[in-house]
């Protein structure tokens, strides 16, 4: 794609991928910081391959056909765990903000998910039911996947799928919507979260659509968007027996950066702040690099603000914004070339798909945008993590059973 990297090494960082899946005794210093002594003792732990995906699908209905299995890496058959964040499953307009909440365009976009990722590990299975050693080698890679929760707020969607193995070790899950749209509290725009505990360790993945627009002040729109759903997020308490934690376990996190792992992602929308004739050089230049020292997502993290703490890994893709609907031309780079159209339509492009996270026990191993997809006019992202779960006895999660598993917003589990 012609993409360069990005010079400034104190944004963000590509951190190299580990080994798939490992079990063993080891120092929990080697993902936290080396120099607290607190951290300085053993502990069983377990390393997961988790895959975090976001694309803003524009409104359309997906076609039957849609195989989504490039943008998940689903032949690859290498990872734990799925957590995708979809954006616009529904049009934006005054009946699906103000209606009841519709559940058809998730089930399909599920469904679609579900087909994609156990495609692949159904054909292995079978082939290894006549190999015991290829069924050895391929372990937990040949299990199906299984979707945990799920949840919808308006064209916001969030589903997570793990191995059918691990499911009984992912308790206590739950979602929670935050509207910031029209009054700062409608839902189309704003986040859904959704938590668990695997094993002893909580995650938290919000998926957040941000303000959108390129005007002045428009980013610090977007600031407070952030800001606002990190700080009114809040996972209720659960009351029922089943679902309540043993006596000895720690308190459930109740807020976003409780949790010991986050991802945010999402369509965040941030822009690309300069000059519009200069932009227009730099894009038919492909120069990406230069573009990305003036994107408002990476000053805001090198100011910190409402993103301190959060880390992002070298983004080193095109733009994920805006394409013309079925084609790989920009829309800035067919509306602006006769000098007319509309003038909104003539903002260079960005890159408005974004993943962060933040949290000790997390290693970036990719960071990348799928240009195969032409049905909306974002591309979609995503970043594959290793993750380290805690397994040591006398803490939140040690027991292994299936209480609090639950669909949400009326998406059932397959």
């Amino acid at each position: 794609m012609g993409d360069e990297k990005h010079p400034s090494s104190k944004l963000s960082e590509i951190l190299r991928p580990g080994k798939l899946l490992h079990r063993r005794r080891r120092l929990v210093s080697e993902f936290a910081d080396v120099g607290r002594e607190d951290a300085l003792h053993e502990s069983d732990t377990v390393k997961y391959r988790v895959f975090a995906g976001t694309w803003n699908v524009a409104g359309v209905a997906p076609p039957d056909d849609l195989d989504l299995g490039d943008w998940l890496d689903a032949k690859a058959d290498s990872y734990d765990i799925y957590v995708l964040g979809l954006q616009e499953i529904v049009p934006l307009n005054a009946r699906n903000v103000l209606g009841p909440t519709r559940s058809s365009a998730a089930m399909k976009w599920n469904s679609l998910i579900g087909d994609a990722l156990n495609r692949f590990t159904t054909g292995r299975r079978r082939r290894d039911n006549d190999d015991d050693e290829g069924a050895q080698r391929h372990g937990q890679q040949q299990q199906p996947f299984r979707c945990v929760v799920s949840e919808q707020m308006v064209g916001i969607f969030v589903s997570v799928w793990a191995r059918s193995g691990l499911r009984r070790h992912v308790r206590h899950a739950a979602a929670s919507c935050v509207g910031a749209g029209v009054l700062g509290r409608l839902g189309n725009k704003g986040a859904v979260s959704v938590r668990f505990l695997l094993h002893g360790t909580s995650f938290c993945f919000v998926c957040c659509h941000l303000a959108s627009g390129g005007k002045d002040g428009d980013a610090q729109l977007r600031n407070a968007d952030a800001a606002d759903i990190l700080s009114r997020t809040t996972f209720r308490r659960r009351t029922t027996a089943a679902a309540s934690p043993a006596p000895e376990e720690l308190p459930l996190p109740r807020k976003i950066l409780d949790h010991d792992r986050v991802v945010l992602l999402g369509d965040l929308n941030y822009r690309i702040a300069m000059d519009d004739a200069e932009a227009r050089l730099l894009v038919r230049a492909g120069k990406w690099s230069m573009l990305l020292e003036n994107d408002e997502l990476l000053l805001e993290l090198a100011e910190g603000g409402s993103f301190d703490g959060w880390r992002e890994g070298l983004v080193t893709f095109s733009p994920t914004y805006k394409y013309h609907l079925n084609s790989d031309m920009f829309y800035w780079s067919i509306d602006a070339a006769g000098g007319g159209g509309d003038k909104q339509q003539q903002r260079a492009p960005a890159w408005c798909d974004r993943i962060l996270w933040r949290g000790k026990g997390m290693r970036q191993a990719s960071y990348e945008r799928c240009g195969g997809y032409r049905i909306s006019d974002h591309r979609p992202v995503r970043a594959l993590f290793d993750a380290v779960c805690e397994l040591a006895g006398g803490g939140v999660g040690v027991e292994h059973s299936t209480a609090g598993i639950a669909s949400f917003g009326h998406v059932p589990l397959l």
